[in-house]
């Protein structure tokens, strides 16, 4: 007996996005199943993958809220002025 490569789904749509299905379906030759496959690959490919955290960074995390609500924290302003370089004079030719 044959596998299939296929399986159904049946998926609910508002009234308005079966509209513009049926419109791209249309103005691209394409079946309904093959434009949501196309519109699936595009956001897997797009998506964020997403990652367990492992204890040691759930550990962190709880370390560094904790700090937050305590008021242990710097400011992103405060932190840049904080690794700022600091100029240095410029000289003229010459001169000493």
């Amino acid at each position: 007996m044959p596998m299939r490569t296929r399986e159904t789904m049946t998926v609910s749509l508002p009234p308005e996005m079966i509209e513009q299905v049926e419109r791209v379906r249309k103005q691209e030759s394409r079946t309904k199943s093959e434009l949501v496959r196309e519109a699936l690959r595009r956001y897997f490919a797009n998506r964020a993958p997403m990652e367990t955290p492992s204890a040691a960074d759930r550990e962190a995390l709880r370390r560094g809220r904790a700090e937050y609500a305590r008021g242990k924290y710097v400011t992103l302003d405060e932190l840049s002025r904080a690794v700022e370089t600091p100029r240095r004079k410029v000289r003229r030719k010459g001169t000493r």
